[in-house]
């Protein structure tokens, strides 16, 4: 998971900087721009975390006079302490119907929520929904075995096959699954068929039933990748999952594409690939990917492959992790960053920190007992 508030709030805190520019840009008009908001508010909530306890008077202002005051209200439920959040349940029961407040209740034993609950009948209510777990609007449902369509673990191959032609209705999805969880050889053909037809749905459906196949899927893969004739995206996922040492030029070939043309959801695939390979040829490519990409999803991904190709060269990249945004890549890097007098009181730091992630801290603390 990203974190962009937690790496914010860290720097507020390091370079000792005042939390009033911050608040202040939250009782300003959003002019559509609610993402610019939602920082503010998740550096705010992760500074008082951090015992800058004063960021909790911005978010209350925000609650009263912002425009993305609902947001404001959960972030100061969320931190759990009825001090921070006094008085405001006049607000709440005045704004909020039902559908608002079970919104806003999710944690029945959150200390915020019973301390309100105990004076306003309107949020003991909701309480009430939650804890009997009709709360929150669209929660979860039972589910039914087999998932939409139902069960057709009784179905033949040739009654799938001829219900996942059809297209029309969730029996079709139902229908792939099972052929997939069988491993069904008449599958890869379906994909033939329906992929390069470009139908979303369906196309998805087929893509996760066929992860799974492992190397059976390798050849009919190998045969998609060079053809050009509408499997290439899954084939890259076969490849890169399941393929051996003679995809790694498909592989190459797909990620210099991918950076070379910025696409870096593509990109992920053939770098796990890679990684997984222990592909050496692939560092350079690798070190690009890493410098020119912004994308947090792949950060953690080159990192991991870097480690496992060229384990010297990644150290470095691994002390600037060290200091990520995103949550998977500071973990990574607890695990592979060299030990300086630096890297060692970081490690410390993420170990300590009540705000970070546990897997870091975990990472953090079992890389210090060696």
């Amino acid at each position: 998971m990203e974190s962009r508030g937690l790496y914010y709030a860290r720097l507020v805190v390091d370079l000792e900087l005042p939390v009033g520019p911050i608040g202040a840009c939250l009782l300003e008009p959003a002019d559509g721009d609610e993402w610019r908001g939602r920082l503010a508010l998740d550096v705010l909530t992760e500074l008082v975390r951090l015992s800058r306890r004063e960021a909790a008077g911005a978010l209350r202002a925000c609650a009263e006079e912002g425009e993305q005051w609902f947001e404001a209200v959960d972030a100061l439920i969320g931190l759990g302490d009825p001090a921070l959040a006094e008085g405001l349940d006049e607000l709440v029961v005045s704004r909020c119907d039902d559908r608002d407040l079970d919104w806003l209740i999710t944690d029945p034993d959150n200390a915020v929520v019973r301390h309100w609950a105990g004076r306003r009948p309107q949020i003991a209510a909701a309480l009430g929904r939650r804890r009997r777990g009709r709360g929150r609007p669209g929660g979860p449902r039972a589910g039914r075995r087999g998932g939409p369509g139902g069960d057709r673990s009784a179905s033949s191959d040739s009654e799938l096959l001829d219900l996942a032609r059809r297209r029309d209705d969730d029996g079709a999805v139902a229908a792939i699954f099972e052929l997939g969880r069988r491993r069904t050889p008449a599958l890869l053909d379906l994909a033939e068929e329906l992929l390069p037809q470009r139908d979303g749905r369906w196309g998805g459906a087929l893509c996760r039933a066929l992860r799974e196949y492992g190397a059976a899927a390798l050849p009919r893969a190998r045969a998609w990748a060079r053809a050009h004739a509408g499997c290439e995206d899954l084939a890259l996922c076969i490849l890169s999952r399941h393929g051996t040492h003679q995809d790694i030029p498909i592989l190459m070939a797909e990620l210099e594409a991918a950076v070379g043309r910025e696409s870096w959801g593509a990109a992920a695939g053939p770098v796990e690939g890679l990684g997984r390979l222990r592909a050496g040829e692939a560092v350079p490519l690798l070190k690009r990917t890493w410098t020119d990409s912004a994308y947090s999803y792949l950060r953690p991904r080159v990192l991991t492959a870097l480690t496992r190709t060229a384990p010297h060269t990644a150290e470095a990249y691994a002390v600037e992790a060290l200091w990520d945004c995103e949550d998977d890549t500071r973990r990574v890097a607890a695990t592979a960053a060299p030990f300086t007098d630096d890297t060692r009181l970081r490690l410390h730091r993420l170990r300590s920190d009540p705000a970070e992630d546990q897997r870091v801290r975990a990472a953090a603390s079992d890389r210090l007992m060696f």
